[in-house]
């Protein structure tokens, strides 16, 4: 038997963890700590295996080796939790045969003792050296055996990193991102935990657009971190309010995410319009919320959403469903009058394509902008949906390829099975049925039948819309009626049976509103926040959640506290107003509606939760007597968060240094800061304690104070000044306050005197501010060191001289602290001067005091003060010398955020001119209320101002009635010009009154007014009604100028008319008394004027003229009346000319007497004149007569005599002054008498002779003439001007003075020529002329041939 220690006890490398990487010790110590890698039973071994549990196996039964308990059959696998396989163990075999170690068997070998035993043992021996070589050839094959399942594993492992499609997913969203809703300059992060391998690339984007944290540095910070990524939006405002999506890619797909982020302003803000931001209109609804798409078959599709919290103040109507198709932009509407339930089914889609939805909301304002756009989906089978899904070899790409099976052919599918109405309201009925169950039958359609319930006719629904989807809604169904229902399948093969019918639906909402919900209670939260609780709507169905309103006591205005329904009934209201009294109401929603709302809760005011102050300290005697002392202390650090109701003094004797038991000083709590103790021992020594108390409680007492001597002072000077307090610290001044000593000494005190050092400065540095005593208990200090810190300390005088230093004050820094604001005075637009502080750090309960002088204005006849959020303004009633002075402003419970301002006299005189410049503006006028006609007999009403601004107003105003933008009113206001204007189209007898113009820009006003009525209002609006027809009229062919005459020099009257708008195809018909007159002359309208000329007018001519106008476009009628006085008045301008052209009155003599004459161009019968002697119209007789020939008027006057001097006149009348001619007839008697007989006397051929005599030659001709004069004239005969004498051939005679006689014996053509006869006398002379033509019969005879 070998002694040799068997190959598993040595130490070989692979099995001896010694020789183990510190990686794989730890694993394998993950591996033992898990109890499936451990065997049935462990023994210590020595050496480097010591302690290590492994699992053993062995081939052999257990009863052939060592006695061990019977053990399970173990593994040698490592695996993880998920049981994947990841390692192997190897087994420390042990030994069981032996006890002994190597050195120990040697050595008993060696003895005798083991020499004696040796034989008995031997039988022994071999039999354990067989068992070892059994043993030996059991852990050979164990060893094989786990060698063949490594390599197995191995063999699988290596094929399962080849084959990478089997590790490889496409990313997936463990945690999805999700939505908030922050309030401005806030941040907020959104993150999501991602899955899949290859590890994805993730990518955020806002509205679609991809997030680049560089193009906005701080705005947007990205982390990715062991799978978790995020996205953290700083200091968020209204821009920020948006649709967020992640997108997660690798290269075996992509997946999105998506959340909202709604960012909104402090609700004493304008939050109305930042939660109504959506709405376009004003009193429009917000836009609905969370937009989704359910049921999605192949041309069918459920879109729900979720009500609005904004309704505009009115009732939503419905909403409008719209649908969008995936790659384009084309929004399409689905129904066309508006739903009431948030639900909707939208049918004729086109399978396999993808659609997203968006929803509006109306009410009677109109329309809310569109919601969010839903997540797109597609039109298809569900199952099929399913298998994509499943499907993870290809990433999803939006894009669906729809492929259906043939149907069987010759096969008509069979019934339609479990049909049912899935849902049901007024607008729609929705069906839902399984396919048939025949294979082979994919391409089916379906025809939808309905029936009226007491009825057996089936009609038909869908004969044009094909339906594929096992859905459908059925829409244009009688409200309150009851149908049945039926489904048919068909193919190419035919049309199948029916399905069974439905149960009878009554068409109707089955949905009610849920009602309001119950008690709301309002509890503090913070200084912004209010928690609202509220009971649940009762028997509500299918709720959805609570909108929560709340509104500012007395404001009467509701604002949204929540934009998403809210699902539990306690919510947290943020950005409240710290301070304001707020009330709350909720209301429930549902998909039928929105209920009414609840009963308002009751005001709760916005501040936040209490607790008791803190201690006071720094307690201090201010005045001592025999039995009382007077103690002062300051403020406690911390107030709790509320107002110091009182404070409790106690007090305890001390004898011989051990303090007693405390009393009570006070049981009702004291307001102010010194308190008297009374009831003291005189001589005894006291400590004291001093607890404040708020609305919370009563604080902890403060530490005990110095032990006080209780003697009376009997010194001369004043006792300390006491509570010094620091207001308005700036970089270089602050103001210290303080109350006078308790104790004054022997005399009243005279003033105080303020020291100063820094505050690590030692006690010889204190130093005077003042070197004269200020008689104030409060003094402004200047000229410190910016950022020095400083102590102060007072002292009161009095006769008797300095007395004791006040405790000095707390360190304070000279530094304006951020935020620090100033009192700003103001002068409105009213004139009200106001004084104005802002706090930019106010704390729930926080107050403004204002003072004067620094002393609290409770007065309030002189000051107003108006406090309202940060903001708090002392407004003075009546400014006089008497406001003048220092005036502050505290806020409480801020770290001394104070202001003063010096209101002096000067600076009061300055503020009141202001003040009465902004009391009276006026906005000045250029032009004040004017009318004017327009086109188309619009009246116009306008005023110019000077300047106006861009926010000036303007009321239109008629007889104390506001006017309002409407069909008869066009109002207008540039305000460039400042011309401001009204115009209306035509004025009735309504219009009659006053219009004012009311003009408004902030402050300043004017007015300007227009009175029309009366005969002023009937002209105008004559005018305006002229005006209107004036237009309608020449929209066609009209007349520019109406029918008219004109006069011409020649006395001819033109009849005209100037026409527009003609055409080609116009025509102008005269007519005179309703008959047409017929024209020689062409009317043309070249020029646009017709005309028609009548040469000599008579009374003939008076009558109606008439013009018309006429084309396809309409006529216009023109008339002119020459009857009566229009004729009277034609004739006397006529008359006019008539006169005008008469000329000058000339006298001469005839054989009667004397002739007054004149000529005129043209001479009338209707023309009247009148002779005048001596300016009296002459009366004619038959010495005296007046007359016309031709041209000429006549007066004559037979056998004159000097009487008849004097000045003659003719007067011509044309219906005005009229036109006179004279002529004097005076000194001439004898001259006109001789020449009137002159002229009786004058020699003249009297007649007798013709023009032209023809003859024929040989003829006699013999022509005889009158002669007459006195004397008896001389006859002289002449021919071609050359006188001729009496021969044969021409016998010239004259007998008894009258009768002269041309004779030709027989004429000859040389007798043919022009001859006269001249008689002659002293009176004057006249002649004949005549013509002679000789012709010869022959050749007139030729002629005539």
């Amino acid at each position: 038997m070998s002694g040799s220690i068997p190959f598993y006890q040595k130490h070989h490398r692979h099995y001896d963890r010694g020789y183990r990487s510190k990686g794989t010790e730890s694993k394998m110590s993950q591996y033992q700590s898990t109890s499936r890698y451990t065997g049935g039973s462990s023994i210590s071994t020595t050496g480097r295996s010591s302690g290590l549990k492994v699992s053993s196996y062995s081939g052999l039964e257990a009863s052939r080796l060592s006695p061990v308990p019977k053990r399970a059959k173990p593994t040698y696998l490592a695996v993880d939790k998920e049981n994947q396989i990841i390692g192997y163990v190897v087994p420390i075999f042990r030994e069981f045969a032996t006890g002994f170690s190597d050195t120990e068997e040697a050595r008993v070998r060696n003895t005798s003792a083991h020499m004696a035993r040796r034989d008995l043992f031997t039988r022994g021996l071999e039999m354990e050296r067989s068992e070892v070589i059994s043993r030996k050839e059991a852990i050979r094959e164990s060893a094989e055996r786990i060698s063949l399942t490594k390599t197995i594993h191995e063999h699988e492992e290596h094929f399962k990193h080849m084959n990478e499609d089997s590790l490889m997913h496409a990313p997936e969203f463990v945690i999805k991102p999700r939505s908030h809703t922050v309030w401005e300059k806030q941040c907020v992060r959104l993150h999501c935990t991602v899955s899949g391998w290859p590890e994805p690339r993730v990518v955020w984007y806002k509205n679609n657009v991809s997030i680049d944290p560089l193009a906005n540095p701080g705005k947007y910070k990205l982390e990715s971190r062991y799978g978790v990524h995020s996205l953290e939006i700083n200091r968020c405002d209204f821009d920020d309010t948006a649709q967020y999506h992640v997108s997660a890619m690798n290269s075996k797909g992509e997946l999105s995410a998506y959340a909202s982020v709604v960012v909104k302003s402090r609700f004493h803000q304008d939050s109305k319009s930042h939660y109504n931001a959506d709405a376009e209109l004003e009193g429009a609804p917000g836009a609905p919320l969370d937009v989704r798409c359910l049921d999605a078959n192949k041309d069918y599709i459920i879109v729900t959403w979720k009500q609005p919290a904004v309704d505009g103040g009115s009732s939503i109507l419905g909403y409008f469903v719209d649908r969008c198709e995936i790659g384009t932009t084309h929004w399409i509407q689905c129904n066309d009058t508006p739903v009431k339930f948030a639900r909707f089914p939208v049918t004729g889609l086109v399978e396999g394509r993808s659609y997203s939805f968006r929803v509006r909301a109306v009410n009677k304002s109109g329309m809310s902008r569109p919601s969010r756009v839903s997540e797109p989906v597609a039109a298809m089978d569900p199952a099929d949906r399913a298998r994509m899904r499943g499907s993870t070899s290809a990433p999803w790409t939006g894009q669906i390829i729809v492929t259906e099976e043939e149907p069987a052919e010759g096969v008509v599918p069979g019934r339609p099975r479990e049909l049912q109405v899935t849902e049901a309201t007024k607008n729609y009925v929705v069906l839902s049925w399984n396919p048939p169950g025949e294979k082979g039958l994919e391409g089916v359609m379906y025809y939808v039948e309905k029936c009226v319930s007491g009825t057996d006719s089936w009609q038909r629904v869908n004969t044009e819309i094909p339906v594929r989807s096992p859905r459908f809604a059925l829409f244009d169904l009688a409200e309150g009626k009851s149908y049945s229902f039926r489904v048919r399948c068909c193919n190419s093969a035919g049309v199948g049976e029916p399905s069974d019918p439905t149960e009878a639906t009554t068409v109707g909402d089955k949905l009610d509103i849920p009602s309001a919900p119950g008690k709301v209670i309002p509890t503090r939260n913070t200084d912004t926040s209010v928690v609202v609780s509220w009971e649940a709507s009762r028997d509500a169905r299918e709720l959805v959640g609570y909108y929560i309103e709340g509104s500012v006591v007395g404001s009467n205005v509701w604002e949204p506290c929540n934009n998403k329904p809210v699902n539990a009934t306690r919510f947290i209201c943020h950005g409240l107003m710290t301070g304001e009294k707020y009330v709350f109401r909720v209301r429930a929603v549902n998909a039928a509606g929105i209920s009414q709302f609840s009963q308002e809760s009751e005001a709760v005011e916005v501040k936040a939760a209490i607790a008791s102050p803190s201690p006071p300290y720094g307690i201090t005697v201010l005045e001592c007597v025999h039995d009382s002392m007077v103690l002062a202390w300051k403020q406690p650090n911390f107030i709790g968060g509320a107002d110091i109701t009182g404070y409790f003094v106690d007090y305890r004797e001390v004898i011989d240094g051990v303090p007693g038991k405390w009393h009570e000083a006070n049981i009702k709590s004291i307001s102010e800061r010194a308190y008297r103790v009374s009831d003291l021992k005189e001589n005894k020594k006291y400590q004291f304690q001093v607890r404040a108390a708020n609305m919370a409680g009563v604080g902890i007492p403060s530490l005990p104070s110095d032990t006080f001597l209780c003697e009376e002072w009997t010194i001369a000077v004043p006792g300390p000044p006491h509570d010094l307090l620091l207001r308005d610290v700036r970089n270089d001044s602050l103001v210290l306050l303080w109350k006078p000593p308790v104790y004054q000494g022997r005399d009243p005190v005279s003033g105080y005197y303020i020291d100063i050092k820094e505050a690590d400065a030692p006690e010889e540095a204190w130093r005077g501010v003042n070197n004269k005593a200020t008689e104030k208990t409060y003094f402004k200090i200047n000229n410190l060191n910016e950022g020095e810190t400083y102590v102060f300390r007072v002292r009161a005088q009095n006769k008797a001289g300095v007395g004791k230093t006040s405790d000095i004050t707390e360190p304070v820094p000279a530094l304006t602290k951020p935020g620090t604001k100033e009192i700003v005075v103001n002068v409105d637009d009213d004139g009200v001067i106001s004084l104005n502080f802002e706090c930019c750090d106010l704390k729930p309960d926080s107050k403004f005091v204002w003072s004067k002088n620094y002393e609290e204005i409770t007065d309030t006849s002189r000051l107003s003060v108006e406090t309202k959020g940060n903001k708090s303004k002392a407004v003075f009633n009546t400014p006089a010398e008497e406001d003048i002075g220092i005036y502050s402003c505290l806020v409480t419970h801020t770290d001394g955020a104070s202001s003063s301002y010096n209101l002096n006299e000067e600076e009061l005189k300055k503020l009141l001119e202001i003040s009465h410049e902004h009391k009276f503006p006026i906005i000045p006028l250029k032009s004040e209320l004017a009318v004017e006609m327009l086109e188309k007999g619009k009246v116009r009403f306008w005023l110019q101002a000077e300047k106006m601004s861009a926010n000036g107003k303007i009321d239109y105003v008629f007889n104390d009635n506001a006017l309002s933008q409407g069909e008869k009113y066009k109002m207008n206001f540039d305000k460039n010009s400042g011309v401001i204007e009204m115009i209306m189209d035509s004025l009735t007898p309504a219009d009659e009154g006053t219009f004012t113009f009311q003009l408004q820009d902030g402050k300043a006003t004017n007015q300007s007014s227009l009175v029309l009525i009366g005969d002023v209002f009937k002209e105008l609006q004559k005018e305006s009604e002229f005006q209107r027809k004036e237009w309608f009229r020449k929209q066609g062919p009209h007349f520019i100028e109406y029918l008219g005459y004109e006069v011409t020099p020649e006395c001819c009257v033109i009849l005209k008319c100037k026409v527009g708008n003609i055409k080609k195809e116009t025509t102008a018909l005269w007519s005179k008394d309703g008959r047409e007159i017929k024209s020689d002359q062409h009317l043309g309208f070249t020029e646009g004027v017709l005309k028609l000329e009548i040469a000599q007018i008579s009374k003939k001519d008076s009558g109606v003229y008439e013009v018309v106008l006429k084309d396809d476009r309409g006529k216009d009628t023109s008339t002119l009346n020459l009857t009566d006085q229009g004729f009277k008045d034609l004739m006397n301008q006529v008359f006019t000319f008539i006169a005008n052209s008469s000329t000058p009155l000339k006298i001469t003599s005839t054989d009667k007497g004397i002739r007054l004459y004149t000529f005129v161009s043209y001479y009338n019968d209707l023309l009247q004149v009148t002779w005048h002697y001596k300016d009296a119209a002459i009366a004619f007789s038959d010495r005296i007569k007046s007359g016309v020939v031709g041209d000429q008027l006549w007066l004559q006057i037979t056998e004159p005599t000097e009487k008849d001097m004097g000045k003659y006149a003719i007067e011509f009348h044309d219906g005005k002054g009229g036109l006179r001619r004279t002529v004097e007839l005076c000194g001439q008697g004898e001259t006109v008498f001789s020449a009137a007989i002159a002229e009786k006397n004058r020699a003249r051929v009297a007649g007798g002779l013709p023009d032209v005599v023809t003859i024929q030659e040989g003829k006699a001709l013999c022509l005889t003439c009158n002669i007459s004069g006195d004397p008896a004239p001389e006859v002289t005969w002449l021919k071609n001007d050359r006188e001729i004498t009496s021969d044969d051939h021409c016998i010239l005679k004259f007998e008894s003075g009258k009768f002269a006689s041309f004779t030709i014996t027989a004429v000859n053509t040389s007798d043919t020529g022009k001859y006269s006869i001249l008689v002659k006398n002293k009176y004057g002379t006249e002649s004949g002329d005549f013509t002679v033509s000789v012709f010869i019969p022959e050749e007139a005879g030729g002629k005539k041939k």
